[in-house]
């Protein structure tokens, strides 16, 4: 039965549609950008969520807070593109330690161009691509999985080292350490190929977290993967603390002079380590547990806040890692200056430096 003027032989006329409100900024209000996608990031104002880079938008605005991420993503890219480069062009730079170092400094360096991708695809690409999203979220999620896996690896090459310290050096092939990365990089960009496979809410916005595009319930699996990593990571600190005060227990007995340099290389070790550790720990946990409780509904601000400084780890990982080496800073002075300082001390490379 038919109601209306078209009952009573009135012509009829389509009613006017409300027209679909859109906020200013990339795409429309249920469209947050993608730099939290992948490494848990700020994006614009999640439904229900308070602003915060959802004003970014505003006007064709610039958010600050991704103005910052996007300079700390060139600075990160180029200073780890430094350290490949060093490692690439120094023959002698082919030591099993040294690959597991431009593991990481591949993995960082990524990490940079995910934020400099993430920043172009929010504000320079016009119309917003889903597909260009997720790639960007992909990369991101890829890369900072391989820093986390290459840190890890680090650690168990140190403590593998002191464990065995008479049998490791001949038992650690280049080979198996190559074999090892690959495997371990091949497993990272499976993880970095989620977000394309389904590990998305950009149809569902309520299911966001704050690493857009990734789900709530994904969020929470990543993170918790994070922190058994870092406790491991943790694990394998305290069983290198216990192997070098055993070694320092055994120097002291024995009072060899010969010791001196072994034990000197094991504190420096044990203080490479307690850095590197107490940083990653400084920048990630918070921000790990941070995506674990939250959702899209918490002010973005604090996302970017969190966000921010376990971004700048990949800033800090070649300062501990590769330029404090001995190694590599000759390599640096060769390549810059053509020369070596006279107060440049060189000494052996032992099992205990990283």
């Amino acid at each position: 039965m038919l109601h209306g003027p078209a009952a009573m032989g009135e012509p009829w006329q389509p009613q006017p549609q409300p027209q679909q409100q859109r906020l200013p900024g990339l795409g429309n209000a249920s469209e947050p950008s993608a730099w939290p996608s992948a490494a848990g990031g700020p994006g614009t104002a999640a439904p229900g969520g308070g602003g915060g880079a959802g004003a970014a938008g505003a006007a064709g605005a610039v958010s600050p807070w991704d103005i910052a991420l996007c300079a700390t993503g060139t600075a990160v890219a180029g200073e780890n593109a430094l350290v490949l480069a060093v490692l690439f062009y120094t023959p002698s730079l082919r030591a099993p330690m040294f690959l597991l170092i431009g593991s990481l400094a591949l993995a960082d360096l990524l990490a940079g161009l995910g934020l400099v991708a993430n920043f172009a695809v929010r504000y320079l690409l016009r119309p917003p691509s889903e597909a260009a999203e997720l790639g960007a979220a992909g990369l991101l999620l890829a890369a900072f999985s391989a820093s986390v896996c290459s840190l890890l690896a680090i650690t168990v090459d140190r403590y593998l080292s002191l464990y065995n310290a008479l049998t490791y050096h001949s038992e650690r092939t280049l080979g198996f350490t190559c074999a090892m990365v690959l495997l371990m990089w091949v497993l990272c960009l499976g993880v970095g190929l989620l977000p394309l496979l389904g590990w998305n809410c950009l149809r569902d916005q309520s299911a966001c977290s704050i690493l857009r595009p990734v789900t709530k319930d994904n969020a929470a699996v990543l993170a918790v993967t994070f922190l058994l990593l870092f406790a491991l990571m943790m694990q394998l600190y305290l069983q290198i603390c216990k192997i070098a005060f055993r070694h320092a227990q055994q120097i002291a007995v024995q009072h060899q002079f010969i010791a001196t340099a072994q034990a000197t290389s094991t504190r420096k070790g044990l203080s490479t380590l307690s850095l590197i550790l107490g940083t990653f720990a400084l920048c990630w946990i918070p921000f790990a547990i941070y995506s674990l409780v939250a959702d899209s509904s918490y002010p973005v601000v604090y996302t970017y806040s969190l966000a921010l400084p376990a971004t700048c780890n990949s800033l800090i990982n070649p300062i501990i890692y590769a330029f404090r080496n001995p190694d590599i800073q000759k390599s640096l002075w060769l390549a810059c200056c053509g020369c070596i300082p006279s107060t440049f001390s060189s000494r052996p490379r032992t099992s205990s430096d990283v």
